[in-house]
């Protein structure tokens, strides 16, 4: 029986208490950075203050002064590591006990989302994982790697593929794994060195852009994955083997085109990050509601991926991030209300444990057999088999060398080429033995070994840094168990109230009705505040839904004057004739290629009949009318050098009322205020065009024919 005294007993309780699967709700922390020289130049003024102690943001939106708890608040002033001893640091030692974790930072473009993750969560988490490692017992047995990729314009890149190969991935699912990229790039690392590496080369290859608000803006949602896999051995020498998965996620700001000034390329780019982050704020709005039936995380792959981290079986940990400038209040609040939903997600961790896809067990499988194959080679009675066929070998060949002088040479020439044989094979397997030995040192170097990975002095600052973030942990614990007391004890103040006569109860009671009533009149002012944010918002879709249309408008305005019809009907959709079609796992427009073959011959060209030549251009066409050259009129392909066509108008940058002329035909081709046609108009419309152009080059080629009959000939000069 177990000593009740014994602190090993305690940690066995702890494990078996973290184990147990329950519903526990999300961590959400808050940060607000500092003003940038930019807001201090222009004269604005701070609107959102953090009180760390109380863990509340307080805010100042127009006449009215908001406030929201969160788990943890920082201000400007808090330190990076702090930062993340709070809020990362629990998750990160989840994740080294076999639980799945998500820290993910939220918030609008330029509110210092990717200062936090890269500045303080994934630098220190990768000192937490391998100072585990160091300070663990040396029975342990561990499996590090990494990964990253992003979604770019809802296409899911990998960071650590080379340019040629960032193919777009695809996301698959299965009972085992839950959702996954499949064909990603994972790296087996040993150190803290070789980990950050990996992140270095990611980021050189992540989709960053310049807009008016961040010069250094995200264009894509960035994920990097760590798996740790660690086998550990009972009092039995029984092995058990647990994995955890950590995602840090630094997702793109949300942004407003009126504030980024973002066009084109950018512009696109923001439609999709607006389009997943809002397909996000809708899964947690359908989590928090517990009447929905329906959890949208189809939407968008960014909701997909984070499908097992809101409401699945991850700890999870939101980093919301808000400037504090008066300039920014509306999208501070639309991320304090957005943060202040996301408290209310309940998830349900479960520890993995001795999962089928580990890959350290077979990576422990494949040592063992090298092993075993080792040890069967090197054993006594393989070597003494191979000497005592040599010897046997030896023994029957000399005494017949001796009786037979004649046949001294023959049998002598046969005992050595055995002799060779034998050595052949001997050096043969002699030279297997040391692959093998190197496929298995190199099989056990890619784990790693607890407590071996560090010095002495390494292990120290390890510890020291351990101590720190209990003590820290202590203390935020402490500091919540705070906060909860002192609620219950008003409420309890509240039910508990007696009053010495009835005037002081009508004054107590007036002032409670008055702080009801307060409360009421603030959540009126929440429901008109949120009216207006959601106006603001659909203005702002609209808005960028007429500048995509403007853009729209003039391709389809290129297109319908260089294409010709017959031609340009072939993009349309299917089901309208044309070749388009729509591939619902990319979520995008595909051409297949057309078919050139047969059966299993080529399409043949066809050959010249009586039905008419063989096809020409129509310069060619015009050419033979008014020359004499041969090479007009030859049916066959030669080679020939190309004639350039004369330029017989002047350039359009060379002459203005071109240019003016131009502009006037785009921005009336562009004008919203247009009818517009239905699609069969527009191919009626583009065909008769077509025809017209047509019909007007033949009369030109009849006068060039009548034209030239009319020239007097050499012969009649």
């Amino acid at each position: 029986m177990d000593d009740p005294t014994d602190f090993k007993f305690f940690d066995r309780l702890l494990f078996a208490q973290r184990k147990m699967s329950k519903f526990e709700t999300i961590k959400v922390a808050f940060r607000l950075r500092p003003l940038n020289s930019t807001e201090k130049q222009a004269g604005h003024k701070v609107c959102c203050v953090a009180h760390e102690d109380e863990g509340v943001i307080e805010m100042q939106y127009g006449d009215s002064c908001k406030q929201f708890t969160f788990d943890a608040v920082f201000n400007e002033s808090s330190s990076q590591r702090r930062i993340y001893d709070v809020c990362a640091a629990p998750v990160v030692q989840s994740v080294l006990e076999g639980f799945n974790g998500t820290v993910f930072a939220y918030g609008q473009t330029g509110a210092g989302k990717t200062h936090t993750m890269e500045g303080s969560i994934i630098p220190n988490t990768f000192e937490h994982i391998f100072d585990h490692i160091a300070l663990n017992s040396a029975n342990d047995r561990y499996l590090v790697h990494a990964s990253y990729f992003e979604i770019y314009n809802e296409e899911i890149r990998d960071l650590l593929a080379a340019k040629a190969q960032q193919n777009s991935l695809e996301l698959r699912e299965s009972a085992d794994a839950g959702v996954y990229v499949q064909g990603l790039t994972s790296t087996l690392v040993k150190s803290v060195s070789e980990i950050d590496n990996v992140l270095q080369h990611g980021k050189k290859n992540r989709s960053v852009g310049s807009t008016l608000m961040n010069s250094q803006s995200s264009r894509s949602h960035s994920i990097f994955s760590i798996v740790v896999e660690c086998c550990t051995t009972d009092e039995n020498n029984n092995e058990h083997i647990h994995v955890g998965k950590l995602n840090l996620v630094d997702l793109a700001g949300s942004e407003r085109q009126s504030k980024t000034g973002a066009t084109g390329e950018r512009l696109k780019e923001a439609t999709k990050i607006n389009l997943s982050l809002s397909a996000l704020g809708n899964v947690i709005s359908a989590l928090v509601d517990g009447k929905a039936h329906h959890i949208p995380y189809r939407d968008s792959k960014l909701t997909r991926i984070l499908q097992d981290s809101l409401g699945g079986n991850t700890k999870t940990v939101m980093l919301a991030n808000a400037g504090p400038a008066d300039c920014n209040n509306d999208e501070s609040l639309s991320t304090l209300r957005y943060a202040n939903r996301a408290k209310n997600i309940k998830n349900r961790p479960v520890i993995n444990e001795d999962p089928k896809d580990a890959l350290l067990r077979g990576y422990q499988e494949e040592i063992a057999r090298l092993k075993e194959r080792l040890a069967r080679m090197s054993s006594p009675e393989a070597e003494q088999r191979s000497t005592d066929v040599a010897n046997s070998a030896a023994e029957v060949s000399l005494p017949k060398i001796k009786e037979e002088p004649s046949n001294r040479h023959d049998e002598r020439a046969s005992l050595q080429k055995k002799l060779e044989e034998e050595q052949k094979a001997r050096m043969e397997t002699e030279r297997e033995r040391r692959e093998l030995q190197q496929h298995l040192v190199e099989m056990e170097a890619k784990l790693i070994v607890g407590g071996e990975i560090a010095s002495n002095a390494t292990k120290q600052e390890a510890a020291l840094r351990k101590a720190n973030q209990e003590l820290i942990a202590k203390r935020e614990s402490e500091l919540l168990l705070t906060r909860r007391m002192n609620e219950q004890e008003e409420e309890k103040l509240g039910l508990e109230e007696r009053y010495r006569d009835v005037s002081e109860e009508i004054a107590v009671k007036t002032q409670k009705l008055k702080k009801v009533w307060a409360k009421y009149q603030q959540a009126k002012s929440e429901i008109k505040d949120m009216e207006q944010e959601a106006l603001r918002e659909q203005t702002e879709m609209l808005d960028t839904i007429r500048e995509l249309n403007k853009q729209l408008k003039l391709k389809e305005f290129v297109i319908s004057s260089f294409i010709p019809p017959r031609y340009a009907l072939l993009y349309d959709d299917v089901d309208q004739g044309g070749r388009a079609v729509w591939d619902e796992a990319r979520e995008t427009w595909t051409l297949p290629a057309l078919n050139t073959r047969r059966g299993n011959r080529l399409r043949e060209r066809q050959a010249s009949g009586g039905i008419g030549r063989r096809p020409e251009t129509e310069f060619s066409r015009e050419m033979k009318i008014v020359d004499s050259n041969p090479r007009w009129r030859s049916e066959d392909i030669v080679d020939l050098d190309l004639v350039m066509p004369v330029r017989k108008s002047p350039a359009a940058r060379d002459d203005p009322n071109t240019i003016d002329a131009i502009a006037a035909i785009l921005a009336m081709s562009m004008d919203d205020e247009i009818e517009e046609l239905p699609l069969n108009e527009i191919r009626e419309n583009r065909q008769k065009k077509y025809l017209k152009a047509g019909s007007s080059s033949k009369q030109k080629q009849r006068r060039r024919k009548d034209k030239a009959k009319s020239r007097p000939t050499t012969a009649s000069l």
